[in-house]
């Protein structure tokens, strides 16, 4: 063979066996991904599908055309409800979030806690359908109601939802804003001084007030005490509203009212609702007892009346179960948007929180001649007093058309007569939460509402009487 060079071999690229088998596992695990998302998918659509696993409307439908208050055939003028804190109707916004659906109507017995439901079928049957009429009607989300006869809870029942996005339903320990209706209970504190002598109904208050004043008073016509606790004083309404969240803490009483006692009108010649007068009687409890304000009232109102879920600031417990605060939507029947919780410069006006249990402990109180469980929290005689209604020329019907012509101002009670009974009520409201206390003197009945709805007085009205006239 010739010395030549052979031409060079073409040198090929080899693929063994393990090459190949990494391009299928890639291909099969890129396969199994492929169907793992299809079934996330698949699954996510079916769960997002069923009852109760997405936002789905729940609507409580149509809202019935009523506005009646009181007795059948009766008819009274529409007005502002004069209460804690003026506010819209209904929610006007246009947020990007969506609102939440409001609920059908939900009626559990048996959801109370720890407080055992109370059932009466005679009851059930006559209140049921007006709670589910108040419900739709009103736009309410939830309510809980408790009636009392003599010294016991005859009757309780709530309905709806307390949280609209977990669907929570309401019970009889819920805990809602009692707002006004509160006042009721810091007018029994500022009594129980009365009746230790501090002061008499009809003194001036100017002459306990040391570096406060009442500016533009005149000293023929007095702000008594008599007058603070009929609204007819002629201070303003004022509210100083912030949201909770707000880093606006409200000032003492001291400083709050520095400043702020001055008359809108002459003491005596007209009722004007006014907050700033109540928020005066916590000063004054203040000045009288010596105790801060809201210790006494925990101590001297509260613990007597076993009043365990009443409070200023809710406790950790209290705060599970505190409903939130709605108002509807305008123009989309059966929705809502939440809304903020509030504190207030005026807050001893009512900013306070409770349960229908304790609201209905509390008018059991005063249906039994100031004594409960053998405890007397006022005497007998002032209790008499607050439940007469002190002045005539005030009479007709109050806060947006409760009653009949006959109803006016005890000392802080509404005082009405129907069918020659004496009937004491209050109403209380702040966004989002309306409450409603009413009770027979005579029959020793009486029925408290309390409910996440706005505004919603005329509804609670209506079902009261229903209630009072049913026990």
């Amino acid at each position: 063979m010739s010395a030549m060079a052979r031409p060079a071999k073409k040198r090929t690229r080899r693929t063994g066996p393990p090459a190949a088998r990494l391009r299928r596992a890639a291909d099969i695990a890129l396969a199994v991904l492929a169907l793992a998302a299809v079934g996330l998918f698949v699954a996510v659509k079916f769960i997002g599908g069923r009852p109760g696993g997405g936002q789905a409307a729940n609507g409580a439908g149509p809202a019935a055309a009523s506005s009646s208050v009181g007795p059948e055939g009766a008819s009274f003028p529409a007005g502002e409800f004069a209460d804690l804190e003026p506010g819209p109707d209904e929610f006007e916004g246009n947020g990007d979030d969506e609102p939440l659906p409001g609920p059908a109507i939900v009626s559990d017995p048996s959801a109370a806690r720890p407080f055992s439901p109370v059932d009466d079928p005679r009851l059930s049957a006559l209140l049921d359908p007006e709670i589910e009429r108040s419900l739709k009607a009103g736009r309410i989300p939830s309510l809980a109601v408790v009636c009392v006869s003599g010294d016991r809870v005859v009757w309780t029942r709530s309905a709806g939802l307390a949280n609209i996005r977990v669907k929570t339903p309401a019970a009889c320990d819920t805990v809602y804003l009692i707002a006004s209706t509160f006042k009721t209970m810091s007018a029994t504190a500022l009594l129980q001084q009365m009746e230790q002598g501090k002061f008499k109904l009809d003194d001036r208050v100017s002459d306990f007030l040391g570096d406060l004043k009442i500016e533009g008073e005149d000293r023929r016509y007095p702000v008594t005490f008599r007058r603070l606790l009929t609204h007819t004083s002629g201070l303003p309404t004022d509210f100083g509203r912030h949201a909770v969240w707000e880093d606006a803490a409200p000032p003492s009483l001291a400083d709050y009212l520095q400043g702020r006692l001055r008359l809108w009108r002459r003491p005596g010649t007209r009722v004007i609702y006014s907050n700033i007068a109540f928020t005066l009687i916590a000063h004054l409890v203040e000045k009288f007892s010596g105790t801060p304000f809201k210790e006494y009232m925990r101590k001297n109102v509260f613990a007597p009346v076993e009043m365990r879920d009443t409070a200023f600031e809710p406790r950790a417990d209290m705060a599970e179960r505190l409903a939130i605060p709605y108002m509807p939507v305008r123009r989309r029947t059966g929705v809502y948007r939440p809304v903020d919780w509030v504190k207030a410069d005026a807050w001893p006006a009512g900013v306070v929180y409770g349960t229908a249990v304790d609201q209905a402990r509390w008018l059991m109180a005063n249906l039994n001649g100031g004594v409960y469980k053998g405890r007397r929290v006022i005497g007998e005689a002032t209790l008499r007093e607050m439940a007469r209604r002190q002045y005539d020329r005030f009479a007709g019907p109050i806060n947006g058309g409760w009653l009949n012509e006959t109803s006016g101002y005890g000392l802080a009670w509404w005082v009405s007569t129907l069918g020659g009974e004496t009937i004491i009520a209050h109403s209380g409201s702040v966004n989002g939460y309306t409450a409603f206390l009413a009770g027979n003197l005579q029959r020793r009945t009486g029925v408290a509402i309390l409910t996440n709805g706005n505004k919603a007085h005329r509804w609670l009205y209506s079902l009261a009487l229903k209630a009072l006239e049913a026990l």
